[in-house]
């Protein structure tokens, strides 16, 4: 048995949408023009009456509203170079977080939950660790080797974290180096912080 695919009828302001964006789309290439064999065509007879004049439409077509403005999203900061100094040389970071044997789901729900905290406590770094990945990974469905390190930095990038998160960068060697990152946490502006 043989489906034939419906296509589906757009609506009024799809249509509008579509005439919009294709306002200002020409061809690359021009179609070939086919050569037109003339066609005797017999007279017509001339009409009784003329055909009614077309009218307008009543209401010109629906114009879609311009897209609003995205506001403007600002880089995540990197640690000054003075903090990135004295981490180095052995200074704490206030909390940490190990996520290592977590699913995704499972790591980014105590990922928000410990930056919201670490916020509300009032810390300035924190530092999570996220492990360099294992082979056993790829067999448990997560995706293969490392996906906590990969999908961290994504996380904490995304827009529900820039309330909380000022920026972050792989720790230094002593914190766990490619397996942990500094986060710095923006401090909450109740209680004068």
């Amino acid at each position: 048995m043989v489906r034939i695919a419906r296509r589906r009828t757009l609506a009024p302001e799809e249509t509008a949408l579509w005439e919009h964006v294709t306002r200002a789309v020409s061809r690359l290439r021009p179609l070939p023009v086919k050569p037109v064999e003339p066609i005797a065509v017999a007279p017509e007879p001339a009409p009784e009456s003329p055909p009614p004049p077309l009218k307008a439409p009543a209401h010109p077509p629906a114009r879609m509203p311009p897209l609003p403005a995205r506001p403007p999203i600002t880089p995540l900061a990197p640690l000054e170079p003075k903090m990135r100094r004295r981490l180095t040389r052995g200074a704490e970071v206030d909390a940490r977080l190990d996520l290592h044997g977590l699913t995704q789901a499972a790591a980014h729900g105590r990922l928000i939950s410990f930056l919201r905290g670490a916020q509300g406590a009032g810390h300035s770094l924190v530092l999570v660790i996220t492990g360099k990945g294992d082979a056993s990974a790829y067999l448990h469905g997560e995706g293969g080797r490392g996906v906590l390190r990969r999908l961290v930095p994504q996380w904490l990038a995304a827009p529900e974290l820039r309330t909380v998160v000022i920026g972050f960068e792989t720790a230094g060697r002593g914190h766990g180096g490619e397996g942990a990152l500094y986060v710095r946490v923006r401090r909450t502006r109740e209680g004068g912080r």
